[in-house]
């Protein structure tokens, strides 16, 4: 560890503490002193409790690989195992009818509906462009996608005869969001003073730049510059369609990001203390020429003042991990999703206190997701937790919101009980396919071999899911109050498919989905011009039975041929290398990575988690042995390497199988049975200390 200062027993990496007692307390007028004295006490209390509940979780597991052992080679029985889970506790009752109570919340999470960007806190630069991606040019988003039906621009400069398509096609999004009187087109104004709406309460006012609209709650400029390249040619003189896109954006301390001691923590704290208030930028190099990106302003309309920027939620890591920044009286590294509870806070604490450039909650609260909590009892742990951060940083009860990842087993089975244990202050439940397949898998390990990871899409567990999320979520009165949301488009350059696949999730329900990018935001958000999410909200029914939930996706007696296993381990194996090298030893904790099919997909540690522990379930029931996994391991590291060419910081895989990057996927898999849920961080964090040390 690095220097440090005691505090009230506490040993502090001592630019963590500086940073802390004159960047985030001294604005707020809190006593160092007494700062320290009760974060301490804080940690005699929680830490222990934090301690027992990953000590509950692993007596569950183990209780739940007996049983699976003891039944290996017998047809699963359905009702036995859900009375086994119940009588171990890990399914408990659920808790009646109650509609939640949570106060103080944003239009952007309670009332409206729109797409929601993930951004690694550690990147100045993404997280600038995610929190600005409030507002983005429809015209841009098409011209320079695959989601426009028309051939690709032609190199060379701008090609009119793309641009006429994406004029076209906005032309038709207009017609449709912002339709205008007697039927006519927007084709047929003549310029800004030629638009007769039909329904007028859809004006907003006057910008400095053309005229606000607004549609199923979200906002669209028509911007109007004659003398533009675009508007010039323009019967109408628009020059720009922008449109209203990222309402929220999660800025992430966990899972899209490689932090694993004091200086990582500092600097991921700095930019969010940056981007609170409002005063972070980034300097960069783009085309020869340097770039310096700040937040952007808000929006005038009319009389109306509109956000410029996302509202920004942070995400904590969960209770798993802990780090060095801090260490207990009795040496031990401080819980990370305690430290990150109390500092993310304090830091959000500036924004109650309107001590920003703007207002990141006009509503005066904080909003922290909290992933990767098993159930109830560690919900209401989080809760007790806020309630104690609270109290530390002098604010009024309830001002933290939370939003509950439904991305483990225990609390996809026990979702109305977790929800129950937040009542009063939850404002957002999201589903997530990757970490949920991965505790999917870990928790079953010992019942048999599972399916091929694809057809975990269309295995009846997740079609349970998924639903039940939505269903479990209404009854408790989120609709109109929270955020119910859907997992990630992972492929940032297959804009089109996404077009047509993702307004499913607002079929289902969801309110908000998660995008790659902010051009993706724009593009989504037309989705929630055409659909009325809380009017399909309503249309929704009940949620499926729990037994379709806990139905394991056991391959059952399948017989694979050995193409279709090395086909599976490979996929799983050159997934895994390629995301672990770029975390190791680069320090990149969420990028594009090719896949095995040379698709560049948005990857993070659930996409690691779901792939380790399917090779390794494979490999702990024969499907495949050691030898075949690691042919498997070494074949890809050629294709990743080859695959990162380019990259002139990459160290390759091949040549380096003792490098901290290929030992740490070799132990992903070996491993796999003994790590805590399957998670992948211990390993990760581990090897990625070996190779910053080196």
């Amino acid at each position: 560890m690095s220097d440090t200062v005691s505090k009230a027993g506490l040993q502090v990496d001592s630019a963590l503490a500086r940073f802390v007692e004159e960047d985030v307390l001294a604005p707020l007028g809190h006593a160092p002193d007494a700062f320290w004295k009760g974060f301490a006490a804080l940690l005699a209390d929680f830490a222990p409790r934090n301690r027992a509940l990953l000590a509950k979780r692993d007596e569950l597991q183990r209780q739940i690989d007996d049983w699976h052992r003891e039944r290996r080679g017998q047809p699963h029985d359905p009702q036995a195992y859900r009375s086994f889970l119940q009588d171990i506790g890990y399914l408990v009752p659920e808790p009646g009818d109650f509609t939640i109570g949570t106060q103080g919340v944003d239009a952007e999470i309670a009332t409206m509906a729109g797409p929601q960007l993930v951004v690694p806190v550690l990147n100045a630069r993404f997280l600038l462009n995610a929190a600005n991606a409030r507002w983005g040019s429809l015209y841009d988003a098409y011209y320079g996608t695959d989601a426009l039906d028309a051939p690709p621009a032609r190199p060379g400069g701008y090609d009119g005869q793309r641009g006429a398509a994406v004029i076209a096609q906005v032309r038709r999004f207009l017609d449709q969001a912002l339709p205008l009187e007697g039927g006519k087109s927007w084709n047929a104004i003549g310029g800004p003073d030629d638009i007769s709406l039909a329904d007028p309460a859809q004006f907003v006012g006057d910008t400095a730049r053309g005229k606000m609209f607004a549609n199923n709650g979200l906002h669209v400029e028509v911007v109007f510059d004659a003398n533009s390249p675009v508007g010039r040619d323009d019967p109408a003189g628009i020059s720009d369609v922008v449109l209203e896109s990222a309402l929220t954006t999660i800025v992430d301390l966990e899972d899209s990001v490689a932090a694993v001691d004091a200086a990582d923590k500092l600097a991921a704290y700095r930019n969010w203390l940056g981007v609170i208030r409002g005063d972070l930028s980034d300097t960069f190099e783009k085309g020869g020429q340097s770039m310096t990106r700040r937040l952007a302003d808000d929006v005038r309309a009319g009389d109306s003042s509109l956000p410029g920027r996302s509202l920004l939620f942070v995400r904590n890591v969960g209770h798993l991990m802990t780090n060095p920044a801090i260490r207990l009286a009795d040496g031990g590294e401080i819980p990370e999703g305690i430290m990150d509870a109390v500092v993310t806070s304090a830091i959000g604490a500036h924004d109650v206190r309107g001590l920003g450039r703007w207002r990141n909650s006009r509503a005066g609260s904080i909003y922290i997701v909290k992933p990767k909590q098993h159930g109830p009892e560690e919900c209401q742990f989080t809760n007790d937790l806020f309630d104690a951060v609270e109290d530390l940083l002098e604010l009024p009860r309830h001002t933290i919101k939370v939003g509950v990842m439904d991305e483990e087993r225990r609390t996809s089975a026990n979702l109305g009980a977790c929800i129950h244990a937040v009542r009063d202050r939850i404002v957002f439940i999201n589903t997530g396919f990757l970490d949920r397949t991965g505790d999917e898998i870990h928790t079953s390990m010992q019942a048999g071999p599972m399916i091929r990871k694809a057809e975990m899409k269309t295995s009846t567990w997740l079609t349970a899911y998924e639903a039940r999320n939505v269903a479990i979520g209404l009854r408790h009165g989120l609709s109109g109050r929270a955020q119910i949301g859907k997992g990630m488009w992972a492929a940032p350059d297959m804009m089109r498919d996404m077009m047509e696949q993702k307004i499913g999730h607002l079929k289902a329900g969801a309110n908000t989905a998660w995008v790659p990018s902010p051009t993706a935001a724009t593009l989504h958000a037309t989705h929630y011009h055409t659909l009325d999410v809380f009017a399909r909200q309503k249309e929704l029914g009940e949620a499926p039975d729990l037994d379709a939930l806990l139905a394991i996706p056991l391959a059952q007696g399948t017989n694979w041929s050995e193409d279709e296993v090395r086909e599976e381990l490979d996929n799983n194996a050159q997934g895994l290398l390629g995301y672990v090298v770029r975390w190791i030893d680069q320090g990149v904790g969420c990028s594009k990575v090719p896949d095995v099919h040379d698709v560049g997909l948005m990857e993070d540690r659930a996409t690691l988690r779901i792939s380790s522990q399917h090779m390794t379930n494979w490999l702990h029931h024969g499907v495949c042995n050691a030898e075949q996994v690691m042919n498997s391991l070494r074949r890809m590291a050629m294709k990743v390497d080859a695959q990162n060419a380019g990259d002139p910081s990459y160290v390759p895989l091949v040549g380096n199988e003792d490098g901290p990057a290929f030992r740490a996927a070799v132990d992903l898999v070996f491993k796999g049975i003994e790590q805590p849920s399957g998670y992948t961080e211990p390993l990760l964090h581990a090897w990625r200390q070996v190779a910053k040390a080196s």
